[in-house]
């Protein structure tokens, strides 16, 4: 693993400002935050200066004390040198010295009392502005996912059918949450360490320019172990968070699946897959964290020279006179904060480099192709009474290989058409065509004489109710599922009206809440034919005028399966129905039975005429049939 591919940044830069872009509508706060941040730094920096004052009264008594009262500091200043103490009497020079009197304890305290001042005033604004970078990070990344979730909702279902479930989910909900860990921990911290190197240099140069610029020594070796660092380890942040991706997406699916993976034995596979990506993950995640915190330690290093060059340098500078102790002391302090955000800023370059990597996967969610935007104005039907033509349309998934070219069909309302054919004959296509989930290539599609690429989505999926042989049911009561597509406000009695015309109230009514049980997402609590069962009544319930029965009964048994027949004869009438099924009850009821064969309609007619042709429904009559028929007699 340590010596396989490297994932490189597509692009680093590009993706960070795209993330600094997401905070413009909080520019106001952003500046709120800058200004309590200069505050904040201003006084934290003054703070050293002022204590520095302090150590030259405390120096100041203890050699003033030493000194024969009566004299003035001009006239011990000139004994020393006359006694060939030059260097002693340049550093008295620098001192408030009062020859006779010792250490000034009111005046000590009052700059120990401003000191504490400053630094409470400072905590203060600090305070201030981490409060309102944190609403600014909160705020940004509630945008952000907002338009996560509005993005799924405008891409195309081919974009889905190409990407791992788990993938999805993963960009959706690890990658956002780790964007906002990222921004929520360097934000204010990047401001205040930024204006922190800014205010100490300014204080550093106003104290002794000569010692600012030995203290500036180690900045370009700073810059360069930071930025060779960071180099190397970004590649490994984004392998990391795609690696994630691809475990989140094989957890997803196992679990989903787990009955089917222990059904055939392929427990030991799945944990091996598990412990490849797991173990991939391992690696980019040891080797991205390991790269990047090596900047810490040799961020320290460095400021531990910076430190002793100051200190050598200041210690000279005292003894020549050019500088008080106070001056010195107040510098180290600052040459230790002026280290100190530097290495706060190259230790962040792990979290950036993180951030930034997930940011990338979710712009690139956030960049995939939409489904064509609806038409302004839309065009909708006067009166929506369920006829459906196809004219001349043709399809391809992929360029180079047709699917349905040239199909054409009318149906009348109320027709119920069932539309048979092998595996990949085009049946599930059709009804994808008609919902808009796929555009057509060619041709038209219209409901009562309207082109349905000029009607919105919206108006035209509310015209249709649809049940798929995948069922899906979310947490919640069973009389909110059942409600799920009806309009606002149905009642309660609707909602047991639909189910007792498809059945659902039998097995409703012997559970201990009735319709208000609740089930989970996996409707793991109920059967797979009461599943059936409940997404039947939503599509009934919602009153559409056409219905598509993607395999609708096949997880129901026989006999639920002739009831529900008979509430499909009842709730169909007036309403269109496509109804895709092997089932020989369903396929014998139809008014109109198509037969498709590699995208086209080779056949179509009734159950009787299309057996007695014998063509191709006679053998798939045969094939498929011919067992059931000899069951059910």
């Amino acid at each position: 693993m340590m010596g396989g591919p490297v994932e490189k940044s597509m692009d680093f830069r590009g993706s960070g400002k795209r993330l600094l872009a997401q905070m413009r509508p909080e520019r106001a706060f952003l500046a709120l935050t800058l200004v309590l941040g200069v505050a904040s730094v201003a006084l934290t920096v003054a703070g050293p200066k002022v204590l520095g004052r302090a150590t030259d009264l405390i120096m100041a008594g203890i050699i003033g004390r030493r000194l024969p009262e009566g004299l003035t500091k001009a006239e011990a200043v000139a004994q020393l040198r006359a006694h060939g103490q030059g260097g002693l009497a340049d550093m008295l020079g620098t001192m408030p010295v009062v020859p006779g009197h010792g250490i000034d304890f009111g005046a000590v305290g009052t700059v120990l009392l401003w000191v504490a001042l400053i630094y409470a005033v400072s905590a203060v604004f600090g305070f201030l502005q981490a409060r309102i970078a944190t609403r600014v990070v909160q705020r940004t990344v509630y945008r952000l996912r907002e338009q996560v979730e509005e993005k799924l909702a405008r891409l195309p279902l081919s974009y889905f059918d190409k990407q791992q479930r788990g993938e999805v989910l993963s960009r959706a909900t690890n990658d956002i949450d780790n964007i906002q860990q990222t921004l929520q921990q360097t934000l204010s911290q990047i401001i205040a360490s930024l204006l922190t190197i800014v205010g100490v240099l300014a204080m550093m140069f106003w104290i002794s320019p000569l010692l600012a610029l030995v203290a500036l020594l180690t900045v370009p070796v700073t810059v360069l172990v930071a930025t060779r660092v960071g180099k190397r380890a970004q590649p490994q942040f984004v392998r990391q968070w795609k690696t994630t991706g691809k475990l989140n997406a094989h957890i997803e699916e196992m679990y989903t699946g787990h009955s089917l993976v222990k059904v055939f034995g392929r427990q030991k596979e799945s944990a091996e897959l598990f412990r490849e990506q797991n173990e991939a993950l391992y690696e980019a995640g040891f080797r991205a964290q390991f790269i990047s915190g090596t900047i810490q330690p040799a961020m320290m290093f460095i400021g531990n020279l910076n430190y002793v060059l100051v200190a050598v340098v200041g210690g000279l500078r005292v003894a020549s006179g050019a500088l008080s102790i106070g001056d010195v002391q107040a510098f180290v302090q600052y040459s230790r904060q002026f280290s100190q955000p530097l290495t706060q800023v190259a230790s962040m370059a792990n979290l950036v480099q993180s951030g930034v990597a997930s940011a990338e996967r979710v712009f690139e969610l956030l960049d995939a192709a939409e489904q064509d935007p609806d038409p302004e104005p839309a065009v909708r039907p006067e009166r929506v009474t369920g006829r459906v033509a196809f004219e001349d349309v043709s399809f391809r998934y992929d360029a180079d290989k047709p699917l349905i070219d040239g199909l054409s069909l009318a149906v009348r309302p109320g027709q119920t058409v069932a539309i048979v054919g092998p595996t990949g004959a085009g049946k599930t296509t059709l009804v994808n065509l008609l919902m808009r989930f796929y555009e057509v290539r060619g041709g038209r599609i219209t409901l009562d004489g309207v082109d349905i690429a000029a009607m919105s989505r919206e108006e035209l999926r509310g015209h249709i109710g649809m049940v798929l042989q995948d069922t899906w049911l979310f947490g919640g009561t069973i009389a909110d599922n059942i409600a799920y597509g009806a309009p606002e406000g149905t009642t309660r009695e609707k909602v047991v009206e639909a189910a007792r015309a498809t059945h659902v109230d039998r097995f409703v009514r012997t559970l201990p809440d009735g319709y208000d049980t609740v089930i989970d997402e996996e409707g793991g609590n109920v059967s797979a034919g009461e599943k059936q069962l409940i997404t039947i009544a939503r599509a009934f319930l919602a009153e559409p005028a056409i219905l598509v029965l993607d395999e609708a009964t096949s997880s129901v048994d026989t006999r639920t399966e002739v009831l529900i027949q008979h509430a499909m004869a009842q709730l169909r009438a007036g309403r269109t129905s496509f109804v895709i099924a092997h089932r020989l009850s369903t396929i014998r009821d139809a008014d109109v039975i198509l037969v498709m064969e590699n995208g086209a309609i080779v056949e179509q007619g009734g159950h009787d005429a299309l057996l007695a042709a014998g063509g191709a429904y006679a053998r798939l009559y045969a094939a498929q049939f011919a067992e059931a028929v000899a069951e059910a007699e």
